[in-house]
């Protein structure tokens, strides 16, 4: 998941994963200019955070928990 420390969004989103057992890497795009690049090119060049990375290569921008859920119960059936 790529965050940055004050965005609210993230926060709630990462408590989310953390209270489901969700596993997740927190990626802080303000630390990293590689990582604030990928989130630029996935979002039409805005650095809009959290974007979430799952492990088909797809992502989702500031999506809703049970949209993450939703996708990960996918890739695992």
């Amino acid at each position: 998941m790529f965050s940055t420390v004050w965005c609210g969004y993230c926060q709630r989103l990462k408590a989310q994963m953390m209270r489901e057992n969700i596993p997740f890497t927190e990626i802080d795009i303000e630390h990293n200019s590689a990582a604030a690049h990928f989130v630029e090119n996935a979002n039409a060049g805005n650095q809009t955070v959290p974007t979430v990375v799952f492990p088909d290569g797809t992502s989702m921008t500031n999506p809703p928990f049970k949209e993450v859920l939703a996708k990960l119960q996918a890739l695992s059936s």
